[in-house]
């Protein structure tokens, strides 16, 4: 039999191999791919903003190749997520908190790669499709509430990136209050399962800031443009 200590290393190795998986789905840039494919082996980020994201190829290259770069940032997740319960389940038959915690470690990993692409460089997005994505399949609650600020933000302003860096700060507290009021104390799951889903979600938020922060300084200025639905 495999006492506590050696259930405890074979969950670790497993978290391990979770991030590695979701680290190496995000580097796969959809952004750049799709933009050799529309601009002649063109690189994303010689263009418009420099960040090899969906908001730069719609302004860049157009709203078909944004839609693409979506689809591909968005599914990336959904696999690394997947991925991410599946290594868990096979390794484990544990419960939902150690499900889980393979999920966010696989997502969490998979915008850790999109944003520093092994791929490429390491200069990649900014993470947001990618984490939306993420945020769906660990905790739908929470992507409701993301999903809706973001709504509200967007229609208000019209400023992409405005509403991007609202849902990363606001990301953390959502997830906290869901998990605190519905899974610990209603559900009765664990102190570390209440603590470690807050600090992979703050994590997340703080990474997301972290990369609009010429954002930030352009919004301060007032020098951020909202998106023109009348343009290519």
């Amino acid at each position: 039999m495999v006492n506590e200590n050696g259930i405890n290393g074979i969950f670790l190795l497993g978290l391990l191999a979770c991030a590695a998986v979701g680290y190496l789905l995000g580097s796969i840039n959809t952004a750049i791919i799709v933009t050799r494919l529309f601009k002649g082996k063109e690189d994303i980020r010689n263009f418009g903003s420099g960040n090899a994201g969906m908001t730069n190829v719609l302004r860049s290259v157009g709203k078909l190749p944004a839609l693409l770069t979506f689809i591909g940032d968005f599914l990336k997740n959904v696999c690394a997520v997947l991925l991410g319960w599946l290594i868990i389940c096979g390794i484990l038959h544990g419960c939902q908190e150690i499900t889980q915690a393979g999920k966010y470690v696989a997502g969490v990993f998979c915008v850790v790669g999109h944003i520093f692409p092994l791929y490429y460089g390491f200069r990649g997005g900014k993470g947001v499709v990618a984490a939306a994505a993420m945020i769906l399949l660990v905790d739908w609650r929470v992507f409701l509430l993301v999903i809706a600020t973001f709504l509200l933000m967007f229609i208000w302003k019209r400023i992409v990136s405005l509403a991007s860096i609202t849902c990363a700060a606001t990301y953390p507290v959502y997830t906290f209050l869901m998990v605190y009021f519905f899974d610990y104390k209603a559900a009765g799951h664990s102190l570390g399962y209440l603590l470690f889903i807050t600090g992979a979600s703050l994590f997340l938020g703080l990474l997301v800031l972290i990369k609009h922060r010429s954002n930030i300084g352009r919004l301060r200025r007032g020098e951020e443009k909202p998106v023109a639905f009348g343009k290519k």
